[in-house]
């Protein structure tokens, strides 16, 4: 089980360390005319990976217990936590994706956060999505952890 465990992680590694590297990042200009709640969805798996890779790699935790710490850092909730304390680092253009991406219409709402924690997560989300497509690993990585 364990021997699964670890396989499981350094695939995920793999893959991570692929996508951060190797996809092709497409311009500004194309991902500012994508749908924010699409750069969302995005970066809603993009940040879910990241959290899971940092913990897969940093602890020796049950992956029960890996899963819970992830699910919190990933929520609305704990996106929104953390989005207060990155605003005030946002450039100019990540800060008006990141008001483009909470004032977006969404077509589900939230069953475990506030209707505030909600829009200001998906705001957050499609901030690492530009990021992500754009190629802007770096900056992912300075913002967020």
């Amino acid at each position: 089980m364990v021997f699964g465990n670890c396989l499981l992680f350094f695939a995920l590694y793999v893959i991570m360390a692929y996508m951060l590297s190797e996809s092709e990042p497409v311009s500004g200009m194309r991902a500012r005319q994508l749908n924010p709640v699409v750069l969302a969805f995005v970066g809603d798996a993009v940040y879910t990976l990241l959290i899971r890779e940092r913990l897969a790699l940093s602890s020796g935790e049950k992956t029960g217990a890996l899963n819970k710490r992830a699910s919190e850092l990933v929520s609305a909730r704990g996106q929104s936590d953390l989005l207060e304390r990155i605003l005030p680092l946002l450039t100019e253009e990540e800060a008006e994706i990141y008001r483009r991406g909470r004032n977006a219409k969404k077509p589900t709402k939230s069953k475990n956060a506030s209707v505030g924690e909600y829009v200001r997560s998906t705001g957050f989300e499609a901030v690492i999505g530009y990021l992500y497509l754009t190629g802007q690993n770096k900056r992912i990585e300075e913002l967020f952890f």
